[in-house]
C-alpha cells in the first residue's frame, strides 16, 4: 500500500496538533508546520511519548518563497504530498470601534492568504498524487454566526469558504478535492486561556452540553481526507454540537 503523506499547517497545537495525532494514529507519514520551534519540537515530543512520528517544520506562513521551500522540502524528503490541511489561523480579540488596520490585515494574511499561499505551494505535489486532498479549517464564526470582537476573524474564516469553492472547480481536473471543516465551541489551549466563565458560556451555547474536542475536528478531517470522500468536493461540514441550531439562547 502506498503511504499517504499529510502535511499540516498551524499543527504543533491545539486543532493542527490532533489533526496531525489523529493521521499519525492511522499509519500516515505526517509533518507539521508552525512559527514557533519551540511549540514544533513540545508537539514532537508529545506524538513519540505516544509512540508517534511528528515532522517538524519552522515557517512564516506569511513568507511565500519560505513556505514554498518548505512544502517541497517535505514532499521531497518523504517522496510526495497527497494531502494538505489548511489550519494555521490566529484569533486576537478586538472591538470593530477600536481595531486597527494593522489587526485587520494580520489576521487575513494568516487566515485567508495563508491558506492560499499553502494551497499554491502544494498544488505542484499534489497533482502529481493519486489522489489530491485539500481540507481547510475554517469556523462557523464568519461562515454561518458571528462574535463580538471577531470582526475581521469572521471575514477571514468566510474568505476561506469563497476561495474553496472555486479552488474546487479548478483543481477538479487532477483529481483534488477540496473541502473546510467548520468547528463550533472547541476545547483548545486558546478557549482554555480566556477562562472559566468564558467556557461555561460557551458549553451553554451548545445544545449538547459540552465543548467539542480537537478529536471531533481530526476526524471530520480525516473522513473528508479519505479515498471514500472522493465525491464529496466544495462542500463544508459543521462540527458543532448543534450550536448553530436553535433560533435563540433563551
Amino acid at each position: 500500500m502506498n503511504l499517504k503523506k499529510v502535511l499540516v499547517t498551524g499543527g504543533s497545537r491545539g486543532i493542527g496538533l490532533g489533526i496531525a495525532l489523529r493521521f499519525a494514529r492511522e499509519g500516515f507519514c505526517v509533518g507539521i508546520v508552525g512559527r514557533s520551534q519551540q511549540h514544533l519540537i513540545a508537539a514532537q515530543e508529545k506524538a513519540a511519548q505516544q509512540g508517534l512520528v511528528l515532522h517538524v517544520y519552522s515557517c512564516d506562513l506569511q513568507d511565500s518563497a519560505q513556505l514554498t521551500d518548505t512544502v517541497s522540502r517535505f514532499a521531497k524528503q518523504h517522496n510526495g504530498l497527497d494531502i494538505l490541511c489548511c489550519n494555521a489561523g490566529i484569533f486576537p480579540s478586538a472591538p470593530l470601534a477600536e481595531m486597527t488596520e494593522q489587526q485587520w490585515d494580520d489576521v487575513q494574511a494568516v487566515n485567508s492568504k495563508g491558506t492560499f499561499l499553502s494551497v499554491k505551494a502544494a498544488l505542484p505535489w499534489l497533482k502529481q498524487a493519486e489522489y489530491g486532498r485539500v481540507v481547510i479549517t475554517s469556523s462557523i464564526t464568519g461562515p454561518v454566526t458571528g462574535y463580538p470582537g471577531w470582526a475581521h476573524y469572521a471575514a477571514s474564516k468566510a474568505a476561506q469558504l469563497g476561495f474553496m469553492r472555486t479552488a474546487a472547480l479548478e483543481l477538479a481536473g487532477w483529481n483534488i478535492t477540496v473541502n473546510a471543516v467548520l468547528p463550533g465551541n472547541i476545547f483548545t489551549e486558546g478557549l482554555e486561556s480566556m477562562g472559566e466563565a468564558y467556557a461555561a458560556a460557551m458549553i451553554n451555547a451548545v445544545p449538547l452540553k459540552r465543548l467539542g474536542t480537537v478529536e471531533d475536528i481530526a476526524a471530520a478531517v480525516h473522513f473528508l481526507a479519505s479515498k471514500e470522500a472522493g465525491f464529496i468536493t466544495g462542500q463544508t461540514l459543521i462540527v458543532d454540537g448543534g450550536q448553530i441550531l436553535p433560533e435563540s439562547t433563551g
